[in-house]
């Protein structure tokens, strides 16, 4: 009873928020494995919803050329490219500020993200939507979106790296981008009609688990190897004690 009622005690290690922040992870796994058996099994009620949405978009992106351009832009703007080049410009940038274990923490995570999510594509090897006059083609197998998966990752590196610098303001603001972007852009892969609903859901769910992962890893680590104090990475981002060495020297973030 003792040793429980530690680990419940936000006063001594490891403590209430670094218990919950591991099972996070295992919490997020569970609805991302229940899709994975549907998409499987090809579970009707899922296969409804997955096919009813992806000939209403396709209606909608045949009948509006503007909208099937708009949602390809989005697409392409936020590619996975976009996502690994935006956080190897954050790696190198804590690595030239001496944040040399946030920026192994970032690479790490959006590494991981990639290359899972390419496993799971070869695993699962679920076959695209097949429509009639296509607006868009993509390669490769469908569950989980790519896309989503490294939008989901990317905002989700950048964010808990940028609410160390900002304020109450701020963390809305990278909060909102953060959860506004990956979902725009995979609704615009289900309108271009190269994924299901279900891949979509299955990217962010399986995302945002890698994220919470290895945040949970690094936040083991600082706490317990590094000796610092328990924080809290929704609301104060990964290391905040690094704040002073990732902080711009001149100017400030939004505040």
């Amino acid at each position: 009873m003792n040793r429980w009622r530690g680990r419940l005690d936000p006063e001594h290690a490891p403590g209430l928020r670094p218990t919950v922040a591991t099972a996070v992870p295992a919490l997020i796994a569970v609805p991302f494995t229940v899709l994975l058996v549907f998409v499987k099994t090809a579970f009707g009620p899922l296969t409804e919803i997955d096919r009813g949405a992806a000939w209403h978009l396709h209606a909608c992106a045949i009948g509006n050329p503007g909208f099937a351009r708009l949602m390809q832009v989005i697409s392409d703007v936020f590619s996975p490219l976009t996502w690994r080049i935006a956080v190897g410009v954050a790696v190198a940038w804590l690595v030239w500020r001496g944040a040399c274990h946030l920026a192994l923490w970032a690479a790490t995570t959006i590494t991981a993200g990639g290359l899972l999510g390419l496993a799971l594509k070869v695993v699962v090897a679920r076959a695209r939507p097949s429509l009639p006059d296509p607006v868009a083609v993509a390669p490769g197998a469908a569950f989980p979106s790519g896309h989503m998966v490294n939008a989901t990752v990317g905002a989700g590196i950048l964010l808990l790296l940028v609410l160390p610098l900002v304020r109450e303001r701020g963390r809305v603001l990278a909060w909102t981008l953060a959860v506004l972007i990956p979902s725009v852009v995979g609704f615009s892969r289900i309108a271009l009609g190269v994924h299901w609903v279900s891949d979509v859901v299955g990217g962010l769910l399986f995302g945002v688990a890698v994220v919470a992962a290895t945040a949970a890893a690094f936040e083991t680590w600082r706490r317990r190897d590094a000796g610092r104090r328990p924080a809290r990475p929704l609301r104060e981002g990964a290391g905040p004690e690094a704040k002073r060495e990732i902080a711009p020297r001149r100017g400030r973030f939004v505040q």
